[in-house]
């Protein structure tokens, strides 16, 4: 009997947690993009108090890897208990070791897994088949589900089978398409799922549970005699599956009028055409029949839900007697296979099956979350029509080396039923998250279906995003980008000046617009395409300063909630005061935890909102001139013109196979090209007649895009009129003959204010006013660019002359790591950008998976870059869990082939001189000096090699650059130092290899999300711990000192930046393991990143992160030192002006006040411990 339903908008993580929370007893998680959210929901419910159908508080536990949750997984399914996990791709990789274990031995479980491409030659976070293909083998049952309504119920319908069956299920759903699509979607209620939930099966599990009531021993080593036997003794099993779950979906069917079939058939009943496909790509192929069939065409598809156990006879039934051609798609690559894994079952089905076999031909989709259309799907059935359609085809992208793509019409088009709306935002103006807002309004206020999708690259802060929300009166199937829009608004300016924005907007739509400009002012602004498109699609043309609007609102930088109202306003989707009313009631659920003056800030801000909203009259002249501003500028090589600009203009999918790097090599330097010009307000250097000259502004700019130089009076000669100069100061410069200059590219700078933040020059007459202060870029950007481009050809000083020691000189080296896609104020880029000035030109870095290696490494243009003799850091990114092995290996590969270079030097030496061979086998690079001189004598040598006509010579001038001193850094997180990649550090710091290793503790797994690491801090709410965090924090400072032969240090860039110099350049200098923690503010932390400097401070006054250096080169009882006084404050003055704290405090303040008492204790129980080090 069906039951009655309640509507719920959500994405498909949270619908699958949902029903994962109410059917287990135990959760082992870990985050990985893009499954995190599963965990978070399942974490969340739990702290919250809510139970699963038996009246229990599921155990949620955190683990500190994929491999070890699923350890836990199968462990505690070996105790009896319920348990699940969720992960993607190559999370899932590291648990199938124990995926063979526990299907093996019968284990009900299920792994819901939100699919995602596998690292290949390049990382990707976005979704396709890879991952899941990978598991096919380990005999769990496979369940796809299309869409969030579906994976929601599969979520279901797999518990229930599993536990009949003994089976193991992955319920699979596409990662991001459909784990991150908001969607309204009938919830399951508890009493289907009490009634569906097997409790004899449930019971039959518990007293399998490993017991010493009843002891019984698994997991036994069998040899040559039974193993094969035993493996196929549970085929009966196996085979049992396919009824079992066809049954439970039959029974799901009778609570909740929801069908669903092992292969469900939809289409013309006398198909001739088919194709067949599992995933959310079955919802353009719904929308491509729906119009085919109504246009008279015999097609029709069969979307895939059980993909293992295979059942041919269910599929066999499935298929018209009628059709002659078959096309099965997969969203995965397997290279060197005769064809992609479904592929290969349909034409195995049919051979095994006996039946006549039509014309099947298999083609690949949608990797990486690849756009799949309505007009795609056409292009196949219309293959299809060929007398020899093309086998191993694919679809979306032009293959112009093994021409295997096939040709389409992108303008074929489908009836819509749906209002369309886009909106252009930052990643972190909070556009996305105010659309999220926006489509459960409207999805809770009307009786409209919703659909929410949001698109933004790997790099999330900094870069582009694009909301595609639809609504309408029927389910929504459109699993693709919005093509043609309703509503648009753009709510960063200078994306018109860019992009060709209001193109997809239909005839007559309306576009708003987040403008400095009035609405007077506003139209002579814009490009001459926007206008055109303006005045030939008769638009509805509406503005407000957002931005404005947001700073009087003391919200900052974030114009989420006023665009949010605007949208509202002008888009007739609700009365406006309903929509005004839902806004403040969003903004209560979204923001009360942070108290109620925020709260009151934003409902101020939707008040203002309606006030500074202006609808633009124009005329019908366009009267600009103004073409859209290249992606990139300056001279760019060849190749960054024409692949990474046309991928930073957003025309990536337009690029054939051609274009691309066979093995993923990209050339350096990049950033320097793209010109983002994202900040509103920039750091002028307008108060130059107070300035010390200290450098510390340069020193913690994240994006390296403020810098300073000493040049003399001559170069300036030339100079434009508004840029500023001074005589230099200090040691080594003339001040008569030299003059001092500080200068930012205002296009590069992302506004946090840190440089502001951290300058001590302050005006005795005004104390607001500092040497430099926050401008009006709009107001200042002429000038400031005409400097910035004069500046950058400016020479930098020789690096001989320099003092490096000390802040100041040092910051005057040329930084070979610039203008990220870091986050705005980002904690971790300055120690990066220091180590590059410092030693970029001889540094190979391996890179551990998260932050640092989407903003060191993300794609079209990358930071490190390279100096004019053309040397820079050599950089590569292998996995999250292996970074430290995968830098040892690069640290074994350098050894050697310095070994074979000097081994070939030697050989050589009667061939070229001793004077050569001696003078570089001698030059031990201690200082820059004889750094050059080293290259000026290898330089030497490769001349004289050249001239040579001997075996070892012409072997050594291929290996010339390993006769220099050559670094290995290690670069990561916390998240991988402390946790998955822990084990193969520790391997690393005892390995006694001279390899330097960089820790930037951000205390979460930034990259993620901000979820708990063993580093976040006690009292400290993250994801997974969102309470607050019970326990202390590891030490991986104090447990490295432990060896004794490893450099330690504890460092912060904002306390003491002269301290983290010098730990650096010590930390070089041992010839052996260095690690280096680094304290790095996030905005994880909850507070104005402009405050990074000051609240580092504060965490070194309240001891919570006290500096020091362990050196083992140094004499007995001066190898440890503290850099950093006895704790000057309590600890709560560090800890209470950041959100990741006072969240508990507000949520539970008993616990807080418990917590809190902890953290005290703990920082002076450290004390302790720091106090006794110092005599080693």
């Amino acid at each position: 009997m069906k039951t009655q339903t309640k509507k719920i908008i959500c994405d498909a993580n949270e619908a699958v947690a949902r029903i994962a929370h109410k059917t287990n007893e135990v959760c082992a998680i870990y985050p990985i993009t893009p499954a995190s959210p599963m965990g978070e929901h399942a974490e969340v419910y739990s702290a919250n108090g809510e139970k699963n159908i038996w009246e229990n508080i599921p155990k949620i536990v955190e683990m500190q890897s994929e491999g070890g949750a699923a350890g836990a997984v199968h462990g505690s399914l070996q105790g009896g208990a319920l348990t699940t996990t969720f992960t993607a791709s190559q999370g899932l990789l590291l648990m199938i070791p124990n995926m063979y274990k526990i299907a093996g031995e019968l284990l009900p479980t299920v792994i819901h897994v939100a699919a995602r491409t596998i690292a290949t030659h390049a990382l990707s976070i976005f979704g396709d088949h890879s991952d899941v293909m990978a598991t096919r083998q380990t005999g769990f049952s496979m369940l796809f589900g299309n869409s969030v309504q579906e994976a929601h119920d599969m979520a279901l319908i797999s518990q229930v089978a599993t536990l009949k069956s003994r089976i193991p299920f992955l319920n699979i759903f596409d990662g991001f398409r459909t784990s991150h699509e908001i969607s309204k979607i009938d919830a399951i209620p508890d009493e289907v799922i009490k009634a569906m939930m097997p409790e004899n099966n449930i019971l039959d599990h518990l007293n399998r549970g490993l017991n010493p009531d009843n002891p019984v021993i698994r997991g036994t080593s069998q040899n040559p005699d039974v193993f094969f036997q035993a493996r196929e003794a549970a085929n009966t099993y196996y085979n049992a599956v396919p009824e079992i779950v066809q049954g439970v979906m039959d029974d799901f069917y009778n609570h909740t009028g929801r069908s669903y079939k092992l292969f469900d058939y939809i289409g013309a009943p006398d198909a001739e055409r088919i194709i067949i496909i599992m995933g959310s790509g079955a919802g353009a192929v719904t929308e491509a029949i729906d119009k085919m069939v109504g246009d008279g065409e015999k097609v029709g598809a069969i979307f895939v839900r059980l993909f293992r156990p295979f059942s041919i006879e269910h599929i066999m039934k499935m298929i018209p007697k009628s059709v002659t051609k078959i096309a099965v798609l997969d969203r995965t690559k397997e290279p060197g296979s005769i064809g992609d894994p479904l592929y290969l079952d349909i034409v195995s089905a049919f051979v095994e099956y006996g039946k006549a076999m039509p014309s099947i031909i298999g083609g690949r989709y949608g990797l990486s979350s690849k756009e799949f259309t309505p007009s795609m799907v056409k292009g196949i059935y219309d293959e299809l029509l060929k007398s020899k359609p093309k086998n191993h085809f694919t679809i979306g992208i032009n293959d112009d080396v093994t021409f295997t793509s096939l040709e389409f019409n992108p303008e074929y088009r489908i009836k819509k039923e749906t209002i369309n709306c886009m909106f252009y935002g930052l990643g972190s103006d909070g556009t996305v998250g105010g659309n999220k807002n926006s489509i459960k309004i409207i999805g809770q206020t009307t009786d409209n279906y919703v659909q929410g999708y949001f698109v933004y690259d790997s790099k999330k802060a900094g870069a582009q995003t694009i909301s595609h929300l639809r609504f309408g009166p029927k389910p929504i199937s459109s699993t693709y980008l919005i093509d043609t829009a309703d509503f648009i608004a753009c709510h960063q300016f200078n994306f018109v000046e860019n992009y060709d924005i209001a193109k997809d907007l239909k005839q007559g739509g309306t576009f708003l617009l987040n403008s400095p400009y009035s609405k007077d002012e506003v139209w002579d602004k814009l490009p001459k395409t926007l206008q055109e498109r303006i005045v030939n699609k008769s638009l509805k043309f509406y503005v407000i300063d957002a931005t404005k609007v947001a700073f009087e609102a003391k919200l900052g930088k974030r114009t989420n909630t006023i665009l949010q109202t605007c949208f509202f306003a002008i888009s007739g989707v609700l009365p406006k005061d309903e929509a005004i009313d839902k806004i403040k009631e969003a903004i209560v659920k979204s923001y009360s935890h942070k108290g109620d003056k925020v709260v009151q800030m934003n409902f101020n801000a939707v008040d203002k909102a309606l006030e500074n909203l202006y609808e633009v009259h124009y005329s019908n002249k366009i009267t600009s001139t103004k073409e859209f501003s290249t992606a990139m500028s300056g001279n760019m090589p060849e190749f960054v013109q024409r692949v990474l600009g046309v991928i930073l203009e957003g025309r990536g999918d337009e690029l054939p196979v051609s274009a691309f790097p066979v093995d993923g090599t990209f050339p350096t330097g990049t950033t320097k090209y793209e010109k983002s010009g994202i900040a509103d307000i920039i750091p002028i250097w307008d108060g130059e007649d107070i300035c010390t000259q200290c450098n510390k502004c340069v020193m913690i700019c994240p994006h390296a895009a403020i810098r300073s130089k000493v040049v003399t009076n001559l170069e300036l000669s030339d100079s434009p009129s508004g840029l500023k100069h001074v005589p230099a100061k200090g040691r080594p410069f003339n001040a008569k003959e030299e003059s001092y200059l500080l200068q930012v590219s205002p296009e590069d700078c992302t506004g946090c204010d840190l440089c502001v933040a951290v300058c001590p020059a302050i005006s005795k007459e005004d104390p607001d006013f500092k040497a430099i202060n926050m401008h009006n870029k709009i107001e200042n950007a002429e000038v400031e660019n005409e400097n910035w481009d004069y500046f950058n050809e400016l020479p930098y000083y020789d690096r001989k002359e320099l003092s490096i020691t000390n802040v100041k000189g040092s910051q005057f080296l040329e930084p070979l790591f610039e203008f990220s896609g870091a986050c705005s104020g980002c904690g971790e880029t300055p120690y990066i950008k220091l180590i590059t000035q410092l030693y970029g030109d001889s540094m190979i870095v391996a890179n551990a998976t998260g932050c640092s290696s989407i903003y060191g490494g993300n794609l079209p243009t990358t930071p490190y870059t390279k100096n004019a003799a053309g040397r820079g850091p050599a950089w590569a990114n292998s996995l999250f869990e292996d970074n430290a092995e995968y830098g040892l290996g690069m640290r074994l590969a350098l050894s050697k082939k310095q070994e074979l270079a000097l081994d070939l030097l030697q050989n050589v030496e009667l061939l070229v001189g001793s004077d050569i061979v001696d003078a570089i086998i001698n030059n031990k690079e201690t200082n820059e000096t004889e750094k050059e001189t080293k290259l000026a004598d290898i330089a030497k040598l490769k001349v004289v090699l050249k001239t040579l006509n001997d075996a070892d010579a012409k072997k050594l001038l291929s290996l010339t650059s390993y006769l220099r001193r050559q670094l290995v850094w290690i670069f990561g997180g916390d998240g991988w130092a402390y946790d998955i990649g822990y084990g193969g550090l520790d391997h690393v710091l005892a390995s006694g290899e001279d390899i330097n290793v960089l820790v930037m503790d951000t205390h979460v797994y930034s990259n993620t999300g901000g979820q708990a690491s063993k580093s976040t801090p006690i009292g400290a709410s993250a994801k997974f711990a969102i309470s607050g965090k019970r326990t202390q924090r590891k030490d991986v400072a104090l447990q490295a000192i432990s060896y004794g032969n490893v450099y330690v240090a504890q460092i912060a860039i904002g306390a003491k930046d002269l301290q983290t110099l010098k730990a650096i350049e010590e930390a070089v200098a041992y010839p052996g393991p260095s690690i280096i923690i680094a304290y790095s503010h996030c905005g994880e932390h909850g507070y104005d990143l402009k405050d990074g400097a000051t609240q580092q401070v504060k965490a070194v006054d309240s001891g919570f992160w006290p500096l020091f250096r362990f050196n083992p080169e140094n004499p007995k009882g001066k190898k440890f030192k503290v850099d950093s006084k006895a704790p000057s404050i309590p600890i709560e003055d560090f800890m209470y002006n950041e959100a990741r704290f006072t969240r508990v405090v507000k949520d539970n303040p008993e616990i807080a006040k418990e917590l809190l008492v902890k953290a005290q204790q703990g920082v002076e129980e450290k004390w302790e411990k720091l106090e006794l080090y110092q005599g080693i």
